[in-house]
């Protein structure tokens, strides 16, 4: 509980990605953001959570005429605020309606209570549909975030959606991108952001500290979970372990990250007969940066990435990675050797980064290793991203050329 005094501006955050009653095991990246700023901002988080209903049921949603007649919303405080339970039909069916309708819910639940200063909606497609419902029906600016994954793949599957989406976009009074290529998606789709009213928002991690890069690596690794063995392009790393593997120049890669046996089974059926990538199993944080450092490269050519926390730890544990583009870290690294960009879907140039990371490795690592003391890298430390975030609310809430709802701040 707040004292009665505090004077730090009151920000309502509408999430799909943090942890809470419901699902606590979601990515913590939007509940860092708002601890690493709770000195300077009283939070309050609704976190969504998306149900679809199965059997008759569905098909009783795919047919109704009233969509806001079907919102069913289960909700529960917990310890950022308030979680969120709301059923949807699969496909998409109804999805800006009903999210309006969730926005028509939520703002029905801040009345009566001390107005925010701000609402901040944590993706462009998703969240950005309730949060401007919610500004309008209260009279309150807000901020959102752009994710590239989501983002982009509604935006793609849904030309439909785009005039409902580009005034959510430009009604912002402040937008924080995750990443170069995400901004360039939302753009390409919906028109420009304007440049004044953005902030380049690198996620936080903890492994943020720069270790010097070690000269001699024993191997290549890739880090994720087998379950997402898919989606990491397991296949892709494979298919050009075997093309190093027979031109002599490549010892082995490790993947290390856990899963099921399962998940083990499906991805060494992946692998087949190419005995140069292992199966490490999981480590804890500080083996693992130990393992990066002592390694020659990351390779984590992506299918899809929002942004992918792995490569800047990996960088900061002195390791050059290969990524891929229009994914993850995409736009951050322009023209810097020890990052280097392939087409996932191209085994042959995924083994041609491998042949970089083997063959180059002295330089790349000695590039690395200015880099970790230069300001770029401070921009995905910790203390600069909590201040980039907290000066663009700030600005959110002052910037009176964004949606037109923006009000002076409560208890100023």
């Amino acid at each position: 509980m707040q004292a009665a005094d505090d004077r730090r501006l009151r920000v309502v955050h509408v999430s799909g990605d943090f942890p809470d009653s419901f699902n606590p095991d979601k990515t913590r990246v939007i509940q860092n953001l708002i601890d690493l700023t709770k000195d300077r901002f009283q939070h309050e988080v609704w976190s969504i959570n998306r149900v679809t209903p199965s059997g008759l049921a569905s098909v009783r949603s795919s047919l109704a005429c009233d969509a806001n007649a079907l919102l069913q919303v289960n909700a529960v405080p917990f310890d950022y605020g308030t979680a969120l339970q709301y059923h949807a039909p699969g496909r998409g069916i109804f999805h800006a309606t009903l999210l309006r309708a969730l926005g028509d819910e939520i703002a029905t639940r801040l009345k009566g209570l001390p107005p925010p200063d701000l609402l901040v909606a944590h993706k462009l497609t998703i969240e950005g549909l309730i949060v401007a419902r919610v500004a309008q029906r209260l009279n309150i600016p807000y901020a959102l975030c752009i994710q590239g994954n989501t983002d982009e793949r509604i935006l793609s599957a849904r030309p439909d959606l785009r005039s409902s989406l580009r005034p959510v976009l430009r009604g912002a009074s402040h937008v924080f991108p995750f990443t170069p290529w995400a901004q360039r998606v939302v753009e390409r789709h919906l028109g420009p952001v304007r440049g004044e009213a953005k902030t380049l928002l690198p996620c936080p991690t903890e492994l943020d500290q720069p270790t010097p890069p070690a000269a001699g690596g024993d191997r290549l690794i890739s880090v994720f979970h087998l379950r997402h063995h898919k989606i990491k392009n397991l296949a892709g790393i494979a298919g050009a372990a075997r093309r190093c593997a027979t031109e002599g120049l490549l010892d082995h890669v490790e993947i290390v990250g856990g899963g099921s046996e399962a998940d083990l089974s499906a991805c060494r059926a992946i692998v087949g007969r190419a005995p140069h990538v292992e199966f490490a199993g999981p480590l804890d944080r500080d083996a693992l940066r130990t393992r990066m450092n002592n390694a020659s490269g990351m390779v984590l050519p992506s299918r899809r990435e929002s942004f992918g926390l792995v490569f800047i730890e990996a960088l900061f544990a002195g390791l050059p990675i290969v990524y891929p583009a229009g994914a993850a870290v995409d736009g951050y690294f322009d023209g810097l050797p020890f990052a280097i960009r392939v087409d996932a879907r191209s085994p042959k140039q995924i083994a041609g980064a491998m042949r970089r990371l083997i063959e180059d490795e002295a330089q790349l690592k000695e590039a690395l290793a200015a880099w970790q003391q230069s300001t770029d890298a401070l921009r995905f430390q910790r203390p600069a991203i909590a201040s980039a975030f907290a000066q663009g609310l700030l600005r959110a809430v002052s910037d009176q050329s964004g949606s037109g709802n923006v009000t002076s701040p409560r208890g100023a």
